[in-house]
């Protein structure tokens, strides 16, 4: 019998919010948006993402899809500000279903590696 190396990772949707009639400077529209599923970032037909906003909110996209405590502010903040400091907009995480991956399918290293952890 092999035994289960299943994970659960959160799929998240990006999404651009701003106050209403707020000048946006990325070129971004409030309602554009991108979804994580697994490592697989997806963009709708016809939008794009400044890579400026996408590197503001690129470091938090693992840790928002991972399992975390009810208390832990990851769990409660969503929203990122744009780095322009003149762009009102925000980039809002949302965890929208959970999905399951097979370590073995992701990487080479088996589980059980020694030196996993180096």
């Amino acid at each position: 019998m092999s035994k289960d190396d299943g994970f659960e990772l959160w799929d998240l949707k990006v999404e651009v919010v701003a106050p209403e009639g707020a000048k946006i400077w990325c070129g971004a529209n409030v309602g554009d948006y991108f979804e994580l599923r697994g490592e697989m970032l997806h963009l709708p037909d016809g939008q794009g993402i400044s890579i400026y906003s996408l590197a503001s909110v690129l470091p938090l996209l693992a840790a928002k899809q991972r399992q975390t405590d009810a208390n832990d502010w990851m769990s409660t903040d969503a929203e990122i500000a744009c780095p322009d400091p003149n762009c009102p907009s925000r980039l809002r995480i949302t965890r929208t279903g959970l999905r399951r991956f097979s370590h073995s399918e992701t990487t080479a290293v088996p589980l059980g590696d020694d030196n996993a952890d180096l």
